[in-house]
């Protein structure tokens, strides 16, 4: 088995099975020797190919269907399907035309690694974001349109910022940086609200996106940070909230 099939069979953390079948293999020919089979894949190194496969996934993506307001990417795997969820605001222009977007994202994710009909088969779906405030990559491509059409910075950061917390977030960033005014380059913060910037909290309630605008004068950079309101959690039936909240009970009343 090459490197290439390895490579692609522990993205899909199929590891028994090359296992099985590497020890299976017949002798070789004009050998009398057997194939050696090879040693188990470390955890170390399945956490690295996933990692590598999920973030070629993600600058894929945010390549080909930046317009369409992505906003990330899950990967389900299964024995014989590897189903690819794709997460953005703007899905008409991927649902149109008989989904044919959706169908050239797929081609296009199979040839490159090397999926088949056959056993090894690949699905690319798009699950629509219902909330677009809430979403860092949308509100930073539109900041980047609003910036395209010649409107001043400080004009369209306060009206994306008004219209984030119009919505629900508890907090809210926005930094533009580069040559806004003169030739001397800056960055220009506007914040709202609360904010949380370490720990477990930013990884499970911050949306953060990154846009570069091209101008005249030169490449401006828009970063957006969202501190999002309390997430229920299906798995859990419950909400998932910062860990300084403290609930107080009201007491039951005793028989």
């Amino acid at each position: 088995m090459c490197i290439r099939d390895r490579y692609q069979r522990r993205v899909h953390g199929d590891y028994r099975r090359d296992m099985a079948e590497e020890a299976t293999q017949p002798q070789a020919e004009g050998t009398d020797q057997m194939v050696k089979p090879t040693k188990k894949i470390s955890i170390k190194r399945r956490f690295v190919s996933d990692g590598v496969f999920l973030a070629e996934l993600n600058q894929f993506f945010s390549r080909k269907i930046d317009s369409c307001g992505y906003t990330g990417v899950e990967v389900r795997v299964s024995t014989t399907n590897t189903e690819i969820r794709i997460k953005a605001t703007l899905t008409k222009e991927l649902f149109e035309k008989d989904k044919q977007k959706v169908r050239e994202l797929t081609a296009l994710v199979r040839e490159r690694f090397n999926y088949n009909e056959e056993d090894n088969k690949v699905s690319v779906n798009v699950d629509p974001y219902q909330n677009r405030s809430w979403s860092a990559a949308t509100q930073a491509e539109n900041i980047k349109k609003r910036l395209l059409s010649g409107l001043p910075v400080r004009v369209v950061a306060h009206s994306t910022l008004r219209g984030i917390m119009m919505r629900g977030p508890k907090g809210a960033e926005i930094s533009i940086s580069g040559k806004l005014r003169g030739q001397r380059a800056k960055t220009q913060k506007y914040r709202a609200g609360y904010r949380v910037s370490t720990g477990q909290p930013k990884i499970d309630f911050i949306s953060s996106a990154v846009r570069h605008v091209k101008l005249k004068q030169g490449i401006i950079g828009v970063q957006v940070k969202i501190m999002l309101p309390d997430i229920r959690d299906p798995l859990l039936e419950s909400l998932r909230c910062l860990p300084d909240v403290v609930v107080v009970r009201e007491p039951k009343d005793e028989p």
